[in-house]
C-alpha cells in the first residue's frame, strides 16, 4: 500500500461543517420554541415538524465521521434546519396575508 492510497471510510477532517453550519441559525428557533412555547404548545400539529428537526439536527451531529457518510450527514443537517424553519415562515406568511388584507 503506497501513501496516496486513501480508504473510503476514513475519518473526515471537516465532518463537523455541516452539522454547524445548520445549528447556528436552528438554535434560537429550538431555544424560543422549548423555553418560551413548551407549555402552551403554541405551535400545535407544527410542532411536530420542529420535533423532527430537531432530530434530524441531532443525528446530523452523531453520525459516523467518515466520509462516506458526508452526504447523508449534509442531508440530515439541511432537512433538519428546514423543519425547524418551516414553522416560523409559515407563521410570518400568515401575518403577512393578514395584516395585508
Amino acid at each position: 500500500m503506497t501513501a496516496d492510497d486513501v480508504r473510503g471510510d476514513e475519518r473526515h477532517p471537516t465532518w463537523w461543517k455541516a452539522p454547524l453550519a445548520a445549528t447556528v441559525p436552528a438554535l434560537p428557533i429550538l431555544v424560543w420554541d422549548y423555553v418560551f412555547l413548551g407549555a402552551e404548545d403554541a405551535l400545535g400539529f407544527l410542532g411536530g415538524v420542529v420535533h423532527w428537526g430537531l432530530g434530524l439536527l441531532v443525528l446530523a451531529w452523531l453520525l459516523p465521521h467518515r466520509r462516506s457518510l458526508r452526504a447523508a450527514r449534509v442531508s440530515a443537517a439541511v432537512t433538519g434546519l428546514v423543519c425547524v424553519l418551516l414553522p416560523l415562515a409559515l407563521v410570518l406568511l400568515i401575518g403577512l396575508v393578514t395584516a395585508s388584507a
